[in-house]
Protein backbone atom coordinates (compact mmCIF):
# COMPACT_ATOMS: atom_id res chain seq x y z
CA UNK A 1 0.00 0.00 0.00
CA UNK A 2 1.11 3.56 -0.64
CA UNK A 3 -0.29 6.88 0.35
CA UNK A 4 -2.43 8.21 2.86
CA UNK A 5 -5.98 8.45 3.02
CA UNK A 6 -5.68 11.97 4.53
CA UNK A 7 -4.39 13.04 1.60
CA UNK A 8 -6.50 14.10 -1.11
CA UNK A 9 -5.80 13.94 -5.03
CA UNK A 10 -7.99 15.88 -7.44
CA UNK A 11 -7.28 14.70 -11.28
CA UNK A 12 -8.77 17.07 -13.33
CA UNK A 13 -9.04 14.76 -16.86
CA UNK A 14 -11.58 14.35 -19.45
CA UNK A 15 -10.66 11.37 -20.99
CA UNK A 16 -12.02 7.94 -19.09
CA UNK A 17 -9.44 5.92 -20.77
CA UNK A 18 -7.03 7.87 -19.62
CA UNK A 19 -8.55 7.91 -16.00
CA UNK A 20 -9.71 4.07 -15.82
CA UNK A 21 -5.67 3.24 -16.71
CA UNK A 22 -5.02 5.74 -13.57
CA UNK A 23 -7.40 3.75 -11.22
CA UNK A 24 -6.31 0.44 -12.73
CA UNK A 25 -2.69 1.36 -11.81
CA UNK A 26 -3.89 2.77 -8.28
CA UNK A 27 -5.58 -0.57 -7.56
CA UNK A 28 -2.37 -2.34 -8.45
CA UNK A 29 -0.50 -0.60 -6.37
CA UNK A 30 -3.05 -0.40 -3.33
CA UNK A 31 -3.33 3.15 -3.23
CA UNK A 32 -4.95 4.82 -0.07
CA UNK A 33 -5.81 8.00 -1.12
CA UNK A 34 -9.18 9.62 -2.15
CA UNK A 35 -9.51 10.30 -5.34
CA UNK A 36 -11.85 12.88 -6.65
CA UNK A 37 -12.00 13.33 -10.69
CA UNK A 38 -13.55 16.61 -12.68
CA UNK A 39 -13.98 16.56 -16.39
CA UNK A 40 -13.96 20.12 -17.34
CA UNK A 41 -11.76 23.28 -16.03
CA UNK A 42 -15.02 24.59 -15.10
CA UNK A 43 -15.93 21.81 -12.85
CA UNK A 44 -12.33 21.76 -11.20
CA UNK A 45 -12.56 25.32 -10.25
CA UNK A 46 -15.71 25.08 -8.43
CA UNK A 47 -14.49 22.26 -6.33
CA UNK A 48 -11.45 24.13 -5.88
CA UNK A 49 -13.91 27.26 -4.62
CA UNK A 50 -16.50 24.94 -2.74
CA UNK A 51 -19.04 26.32 -5.65
CA UNK A 52 -21.45 24.72 -7.88
CA UNK A 53 -21.48 20.88 -7.35
CA UNK A 54 -19.75 21.22 -4.76
CA UNK A 55 -20.73 23.82 -1.78
CA UNK A 56 -20.24 21.30 0.82
CA UNK A 57 -16.60 21.01 1.87
CA UNK A 58 -16.88 17.22 2.40
CA UNK A 59 -17.29 16.20 -1.11
CA UNK A 60 -14.93 18.65 -2.22
CA UNK A 61 -11.74 18.65 -0.12
CA UNK A 62 -8.61 20.55 -0.28
CA UNK A 63 -6.24 18.04 -2.36
CA UNK A 64 -2.66 17.36 -0.94
CA UNK A 65 -1.99 17.51 -4.90
CA UNK A 66 -3.32 17.90 -8.27
CA UNK A 67 -3.07 15.88 -11.80
CA UNK A 68 -4.27 18.38 -14.50
CA UNK A 69 -4.59 17.86 -17.95
CA UNK A 70 -4.28 20.89 -20.39
CA UNK A 71 -6.35 20.01 -23.11
CA UNK A 72 -9.76 20.33 -21.12
CA UNK A 73 -13.47 21.00 -23.09
CA UNK A 74 -14.36 24.82 -21.47
CA UNK A 75 -11.81 26.52 -19.30
CA UNK A 76 -8.94 24.51 -20.46
CA UNK A 77 -6.02 23.36 -17.95
CA UNK A 78 -3.93 26.23 -18.73
CA UNK A 79 -6.43 28.64 -17.69
CA UNK A 80 -6.87 26.25 -14.55
CA UNK A 81 -3.36 26.18 -13.33
CA UNK A 82 -2.88 29.86 -14.29
CA UNK A 83 -6.00 30.95 -11.20
CA UNK A 84 -4.65 28.57 -9.24
CA UNK A 85 -1.00 29.58 -8.83
CA UNK A 86 -2.34 33.23 -8.60
CA UNK A 87 -4.86 32.36 -5.77
CA UNK A 88 -2.91 33.05 -1.95
CA UNK A 89 -5.07 30.06 -1.24
CA UNK A 90 -4.22 27.42 -3.75
CA UNK A 91 -0.78 28.52 -4.70
CA UNK A 92 0.87 26.19 -2.42
CA UNK A 93 -0.94 22.57 -3.68
CA UNK A 94 1.44 20.86 -5.75
CA UNK A 95 0.02 20.32 -9.58
CA UNK A 96 1.39 17.78 -11.98
CA UNK A 97 0.58 18.15 -15.64
CA UNK A 98 -0.58 15.20 -17.74
CA UNK A 99 -1.02 15.99 -21.12
CA UNK A 100 -0.70 15.15 -24.88
CA UNK A 101 0.56 18.36 -25.29
CA UNK A 102 4.71 18.49 -26.31
CA UNK A 103 4.18 22.00 -27.54
CA UNK A 104 7.28 23.96 -26.15
CA UNK A 105 5.22 26.90 -25.11
CA UNK A 106 3.16 24.88 -22.95
CA UNK A 107 5.77 23.64 -21.28
CA UNK A 108 7.30 26.95 -20.54
CA UNK A 109 3.73 28.67 -19.66
CA UNK A 110 3.16 25.72 -16.90
CA UNK A 111 6.52 26.12 -15.49
CA UNK A 112 6.07 29.78 -15.57
CA UNK A 113 3.29 29.13 -13.48
CA UNK A 114 5.31 26.85 -10.86
CA UNK A 115 4.00 23.10 -12.45
CA UNK A 116 5.79 20.71 -10.19
CA UNK A 117 5.85 18.41 -12.78
CA UNK A 118 5.18 18.25 -16.60
CA UNK A 119 4.37 14.81 -17.84
CA UNK A 120 3.91 13.97 -21.51
CA UNK A 121 1.11 10.67 -21.75
CA UNK A 122 2.66 8.36 -23.86
CA UNK A 123 0.52 7.03 -26.48
CA UNK A 124 2.13 3.04 -25.60
CA UNK A 125 0.04 1.50 -23.29
CA UNK A 126 3.25 -0.36 -21.72
CA UNK A 127 4.82 2.92 -21.87
CA UNK A 128 1.62 4.63 -20.07
CA UNK A 129 1.48 1.75 -17.48
CA UNK A 130 5.65 2.78 -17.10
CA UNK A 131 4.87 6.24 -16.15
CA UNK A 132 1.52 5.70 -14.14
CA UNK A 133 3.45 3.89 -12.16
CA UNK A 134 6.79 6.35 -11.53
CA UNK A 135 4.13 8.97 -11.15
CA UNK A 136 2.28 7.09 -8.16
CA UNK A 137 5.72 5.64 -6.47
CA UNK A 138 7.15 9.57 -6.61
CA UNK A 139 4.42 11.46 -5.38
CA UNK A 140 2.64 8.69 -2.89
CA UNK A 141 5.77 7.07 -1.38
CA UNK A 142 8.47 8.99 -2.02
CA UNK A 143 7.59 12.89 -1.36
CA UNK A 144 6.07 14.29 1.67
CA UNK A 145 3.18 15.95 1.16
CA UNK A 146 0.79 17.91 3.49
CA UNK A 147 -1.73 16.45 5.41
CA UNK A 148 -4.88 18.00 4.73
CA UNK A 149 -7.00 16.90 7.30
CA UNK A 150 -4.89 19.87 9.40
CA UNK A 151 -6.68 22.23 7.72
CA UNK A 152 -6.49 24.19 4.43
CA UNK A 153 -8.04 26.68 2.19
CA UNK A 154 -11.88 27.77 4.00
CA UNK A 155 -13.78 29.28 1.21
CA UNK A 156 -16.12 30.98 4.16
CA UNK A 157 -12.80 32.91 5.74
CA UNK A 158 -10.70 33.42 2.69
CA UNK A 159 -7.73 32.32 4.77
CA UNK A 160 -5.65 29.57 5.45
CA UNK A 161 -6.97 27.30 8.50
CA UNK A 162 -3.34 26.30 9.63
Amino acid sequence: MIGKNTQPILVIEDSDEDFEALQRMMRHQQVVNPIFRCTDGDDALDFLYHTGAYQEPQFAPRPSFILLDLNLPGTDGREVLEQIKQDQNLKKIPVVVFTTSSNPRDIEICYRCSVASYIIKPIDINRLKQTFHSFLTYWLDIVVLPDTSLGGYNPTNNYPNY
